[in-house]
């Protein structure tokens, strides 16, 4: 797993399509279904921690977006 696309893609696996037109909300959700895919056993140990890594790197670099303007 390497980017958001990866990310939605695993989602929609499971049946979870996520769009709120807020993109940082879009994230706090894909975060949350992530890990009860974890909880549920559903994806790797591995899966979850590059998810994660992948989703805050994606907050992150949306709040310095709007932080500059």
């Amino acid at each position: 797993m390497k980017t958001m696309k990866d990310i939605y893609d695993l989602l929609k696996q499971y049946g979870t399509y996520i769009y709120t037109r807020d993109r940082i909300g879009d994230l706090i959700l894909m975060e949350e279904e992530i890990r009860e895919l974890y909880k549920a056993r559903a994806i790797e140990p591995r899966e979850f921690q590059s998810a994660m890594l992948i989703i805050r790197h994606e907050a992150s670099r949306l709040e310095r977006e709007e932080k500059n303007g």
